[in-house]
């Protein structure tokens, strides 16, 4: 689990993803401790489902995919964030958020990522981190730029059109 001052940013172990992906809210609030969950809290069941499937085959690599971002003082599960997968060999990984409609516009996404980011730059093998965005000047591009994620580019997406890309190197001597 990772801690941030507002936000509990708890692993999607298999369990809670199986709750997560059949939409069996009852069972997914037991399995975080009782929270209440905002009804938007994801905007992609779909890949709630891919990560169960994959979690399935990988048990081990779930400290490098997806977290469910609860709100401390609220006691609800209000986002996911997490890696599209461990470190690949030039120590890069990829990172993804997400918040409730209701909790945007707080600082929380930026929270999160956050978190993630020092999360990541806690390991050695980790040099990179990369983020895509629509390609448009948007709330994620702001979050980005906050956090000092230089633009890269624009690349096209086989679902998405076209995308920017992002990165953030680790600083060294500072994790």
């Amino acid at each position: 689990m990772i801690k941030t001052p507002r936000l509990l940013l708890v692993p999607a172990n298999l369990p809670r993803l199986e709750a997560a992906a059949s939409n069996n809210l009852p069972e997914l609030s037991a399995l975080l401790g009782g929270v209440k969950i905002e009804p938007d809290w994801t905007s992609f069941p779909d890949a709630i489902v891919w990560m169960r499937d994959f979690l399935r085959e990988y048990p081990a690599d779930i400290n490098w995919w997806n977290y469910m971002i609860i709100h401390r003082a609220d006691k609800k599960l209000i986002g996911a964030c997490g890696f599209k997968g461990e470190p690949d060999l030039e120590g890069m990984v990829e990172l993804g958020y997400e918040i409730a409609s209701a909790y945007r516009g707080r600082g929380l996404a930026t929270e999160a990522a956050q978190g993630m980011l020092e999360y990541a730059f806690s390991f050695d093998s980790v040099k990179t981190v990369t983020a895509t965005t629509l390609a448009e000047e948007n709330a994620s591009t702001r979050l980005l730029k906050r956090l000092d994620f230089t633009f890269t580019g624009e690349e096209t997406d086989l679902e998405d059109g076209k995308i920017w890309t992002w990165r953030k190197n680790r600083v060294e001597g500072i994790t």
